[in-house]
């Protein structure tokens, strides 16, 4: 499996969103040079320097000063070589002219904002630090540089949300100059402030029925305009898709550098340490960060190239599971395949396997088929 993709991860934020489960610290009073010290050092142990695809996401990889954030650039393009797209995670109110000049003068070519939603009391409830004017202002400041693709984070099922504000977050996105939106329901997860919230009863969430509402709405309104759905979450303007987080739906591999960053190297799926002070301990002496590593059996990477590939609106291909596998699609999965197509949740055309539009509102449903059917 030749690499040609990684992922660098800076677990430092301003402020804890609500929400978010992903391996995040305050940045007040952490060891953030000391870790960047640790995460190029990492960086440098990969055998590859010549990448396609390369993502910096957090925490928040803009919560870094100015002067951070150009040491970070400095290493990451003294090391790799980016053919393709290179991109950054950015909360609005943190790119300000300066930061996103010093993002361009490194090549990076794709931001993705955290936006969530464009109403103010969500956005409070939600935990987020920008205001819908940081977002205006932040593109403005984007495409003043000349970054190439830009990408917004929509979230949806939010606590007092309704469709109505759904629709105008929507609406707004839509008028403003961006490339690509990825939107997304809300998932309580366990140690989270909302999880904890809603297990008290302080929290309360739209009907799943609502949910499915926006979900449903989100594509047909999506449809109307100049991006094409590729993906369960994603939408993009013609050559806008997010060339790195196709790696992951392919199932190709990638490397992982940072503290709880995870990687697929070599077939072997593999996690780092958590809290920042055990990374920084493990790299200090020369030690491999790892906290745990699996090799997926051959069923395992069957399944993940079953939930993986489905999540595409081009599918899996039949051809590609077969050349991998060395084994007939149909060998594996014919019932599975027959009794979704069946209850209209897959549909089988031109040698891939897609989800129906119904299939894709219930997506999860539709994965766990293939996870029990082996």
């Amino acid at each position: 499996m030749k690499v040609q993709s990684a992922y660098i991860h800076i677990p430092f934020c301003v402020r804890i969103c609500t929400y978010c489960d992903f391996n995040k610290y305050f940045i007040q009073n952490q060891p953030v040079d000391e870790y960047l010290s640790c995460l190029i050092k990492e960086m440098e142990t990969s055998e590859v320097r010549q990448l396609k695809t390369l993502f910096v996401g957090g925490g928040t990889p803009t919560a870094l000063s100015e002067a951070q954030l150009e040491r970070l650039l400095q290493a990451i393009t003294s090391l790799f070589t980016i053919e393709d797209e290179f991109s950054f995670e950015a909360n609005p109110d943190e790119l300000t002219l300066n930061k996103v000049r010093l993002l361009k003068k490194y090549g990076v070519n794709r931001l993705s904002m955290g936006v969530q939603t464009f109403n103010p009391q969500l956005l409070e409830l939600l935990g987020r630090t920008h205001a819908p004017e940081d977002i205006y202002q932040a593109i403005d400041n984007a495409r003043q540089v000349g970054i190439e693709s830009i990408s917004l984070d929509l979230m949806y099922h939010l606590p007092q949300q309704s469709l109505d504000d759904f629709k105008e977050s929507l609406d707004i996105a839509l008028s403003l100059n961006i490339d690509h939106i990825s939107s997304y329901g809300l998932i309580l997860e366990p140690q989270t402030q909302f999880y904890n919230m809603y297990r008290k009863g302080k929290l309360k969430l739209p009907s799943e029925d609502v949910g499915e509402e926006m979900y449903t709405y989100l594509i047909e309104r999506l449809n109307q305009t100049s991006f094409h759905q590729y993906e369960i979450s994603n939408f993009a303007k013609k050559g806008h898709e997010s060339e790195h987080n196709k790696v992951y739906w392919k199932n190709e591999g990638y490397y992982g550098f940072g503290a709880g960053a995870s990687g697929y190297v070599d077939g072997e799926r593999y996690t780092n340490v958590n809290p920042v002070n055990h990374y920084i301990k493990k790299i200090q002496p020369g030690e491999r960060p790892v906290l745990h590593s699996t090799r997926p059996t051959i069923q395992e990477q069957m399944e993940e190239e079953m939930f993986l590939g489905l999540r595409m609106n081009k599918g899996v291909s039949i051809k590609r599971f077969e050349e991998k596998f060395d084994q007939s699609i149909d060998q594996i999965y014919g019932q599975t395949l027959n009794q979704l197509v069946s209850d209209g949740l897959i549909e089988i055309n031109g040698g891939y396997i897609s989800l129906t539009e119904r299939g894709k509102v219930i997506g999860n449903e539709v994965f766990e088929a293939f996870l029990l059917s082996v």
